[in-house]
């Protein structure tokens, strides 16, 4: 057990220098859709689809906390995950950035909604304190980020774990909520700033073709280190994972 426990901190560590290795932040560009981007009205529209989720998740922390108060450290740990991982930019289209998101580990642990909230407070911290996004773009980027990519990668890890292949399940569930995240993105500045010619399809297309020279393998980089993650949490954290119903309870427990 304690071999196993080594083996599993030795590829953590690893895994995250070659991570910063090999997507090293950059500077002079916002991350997110930066400050004063997108025209009021959407940046408005954006805000009231993200508020009700922001509510309901609230909601959900507040449940995983007086059910499992000891899930508390655990809940820092996803939030900051996400907060490091999504700090990790490279220059895109005008207005954005791609970067990974960090979001597929928390929906895994404590489901969506939860997600939603941790999410946005990482988007919060980095506008206020990076620079990174922005208040009035808050809502948009959370939408993407904070909403859907939790939504997706909770929905793929479920369906997937079915099948008994957990690892699989953790990997697709990550890469995709990154995946995700961005052509929801894309379709927010694809909705804000149609193309002259063909509209919004043609300039949904142009954006999410540039973000996926960028975004594809920055999906199956965090993929592989969010599998690095969760296999270190098994070693250490198995208590609290078995408690989360996300590990079934073996004889020897």
């Amino acid at each position: 057990m304690n071999r196993s426990r080594l083996v599993s901190s030795c590829l953590l560590i690893a895994g995250f220098i070659l991570y910063f290795m090999f997507n090293e932040p950059q500077t002079g560009h916002a991350m997110h859709i930066m400050e004063g981007y997108l025209p009021l009205s959407w940046a408005l529209f954006w805000w009231v689809v993200f508020l009700p989720f922001f509510i309901f998740g609230l909601r959900s922390i507040n449940r995983i906390v007086k059910e499992h108060p000891q899930m508390k450290l655990l809940l820092g740990v996803s939030g900051a995950f996400a907060f490091v991982l999504s700090a990790l930019k490279i220059p895109s289209v005008t207005g954005s950035s791609s970067h990974p998101t960090g979001t597929g580990l928390g929906a895994i642990l404590f489901g969506p909604l939860a997600m939603t909230v941790l999410g946005s407070m990482v988007l919060l911290f980095q506008a206020l304190l990076l620079a990174h996004g922005g208040l009035t773009t808050l809502g948009a980027n959370a939408v993407s980020m904070a909403v859907v990519g939790p939504m997706v990668a909770y929905g793929i890890y479920r369906l997937i774990a079915r099948s008994g292949k957990q690892r699989l399940a953790v990997f697709a569930a990550a890469a995709l909520a990154d995946l995700s995240t961005y052509v929801v993105t894309s379709i927010q500045l694809a909705l804000a700033f149609p193309a002259e010619s063909g509209g919004v399809l043609a300039s949904f297309a142009k954006f999410a073709g540039i973000f996926a020279v960028t975004q594809v393998p920055l999906a199956i980089s965090e993929g592989l280190l969010t599998v690095l993650v969760w296999n270190w949490l098994q070693a250490y954290n198995t208590k609290e994972l078995v408690q989360l119903r996300l590990l079934k309870r073996e004889e020897s427990l």
